[in-house]
């Protein structure tokens, strides 16, 4: 089988592609035959050094695939289920505690491989009408966009969402948002994203290099109320921004940090004079998970992939994405 290895964390040159035997499965694992995987900024980062993880690193979080072996301890699969990833393996249910938060691709082996022998809580259901290779874009991006508007934002029909940019997570909160009644704002850097955040049901999209205070620009689309929800993945450079965008009273979910960690001249005093309720989100547990997934199978949601790279491919794949060149989720395929 091939298997795609970060040799030193550090850089798109560091990655190494081996020929290994195909794993046997421990007594509480199974064996899956991976389809496909996707790309998330997490991957990219340990990619790059910039989140810690150990020299010969397999990394990829995202997954689906199908059962091929069972070890004799399992009991929740059988050979041919489709299983997808989910991010946190040890987290079942309830809220985050530390030592359930292991994270596949970065603490422990991902999936950058044809074949994988993993614990049986690492993966979940998939949704029924959806492909392989679509189920492979959800389990971060998807199940994030979740928790963000459902589980800790409580969406209702008729509140209005601001996302940011064109990647995984935004395009599929935008999805999530229309389908369950919301108006959707979108901010993006160029026309022909434009154009294509309308088409999947924008009702405002805000060029953000001819708009550099976009928040303003919110306020003004919103009666100078500002929006219910605002799924901020940019971090330091955007983050005044959604604090200005968002209503009294309003949510943020904070998601990512594209645009740099650190926020500079973060105006604190508008935080809680707005009264705005913000939730720090990294995925989410199983039971979330397969929430999304009952929800989906009754939706007519499916991903948008932009780009589709094989295994071999990989750090062509990693630099499209520091490109910003793609629309959705990138897709790496094992076939």
């Amino acid at each position: 089988m091939r298997q795609m290895q970060l040799a030193k964390p550090g850089g798109l040159d560091k990655f190494k592609l081996n020929e290994l035997e195909i794993p046997k499965p421990k007594d509480n694992e199974i064996l899956i035959k991976v389809n496909a995987s996707s790309l998330n900024y997490h991957d990219l980062m340990c990619a790059l050094g910039l989140i810690p993880t150990d020299d010969g690193r397999v990394l990829l979080g995202d997954a689906a695939g199908e059962v091929v072996e069972i070890g004799t301890a399992v009991k929740n699969w059988k050979v041919g289920d489709k299983v997808m990833s989910a991010c946190f393996p040890n987290w079942i249910d309830g809220p985050p505690r530390y030592e359930l938060l292991s994270f596949i691709g970065d603490n422990q082996d991902g999936y950058a491989t044809e074949y994988i022998a993993i614990q049986e809580t690492a993966v979940t259901k998939m949704p029924s009408k959806w492909s392989l290779q679509e189920a492979a874009t959800l389990p971060c991006a998807g199940l994030t966009a979740w928790r963000a508007l459902v589980d800790e934002g409580r969406l209702q029909s008729g509140e209005s969402v601001l996302v940011q940019g064109t990647g995984g997570v935004s395009i599929i909160a935008l999805q999530f948002a229309k389908e369950m009644g919301a108006k959707v704002i979108a901010t993006t850097s160029s026309e022909e994203k434009t154009e294509k955040l309308k088409a999947l049901g924008a009702d405002e999209v805000i060029n953000y290099k001819e708009h550099p205070k976009w928040g303003e620009k919110v306020l003004e689309l919103t009666d100078n109320e500002g929006v219910d929800h605002v799924v901020e993945v940019g971090g330091g450079e955007t983050f005044n921004e959604s604090i200005r965008a968002v209503k009294l009273g309003g949510h943020i979910a904070l998601i990512g940090v594209l645009s740099g960690p650190a926020a500079n001249e973060l105006v604190l005093p508008r935080i809680f004079l707005k009264q705005v309720r913000t939730s720090g989100i990294a995925m989410a547990n199983h039971q979330s998970q397969k929430a999304m997934v009952k929800y989906l199978d009754n939706s007519e949601i499916k991903p948008v992939i932009s780009d589709t790279f094989d295994l071999a491919e990989l750090a062509g794949a990693f630099q499209h994405q520091i490109d910003n060149k793609h629309f959705g989720k990138i897709s790496i395929t094992m076939e």
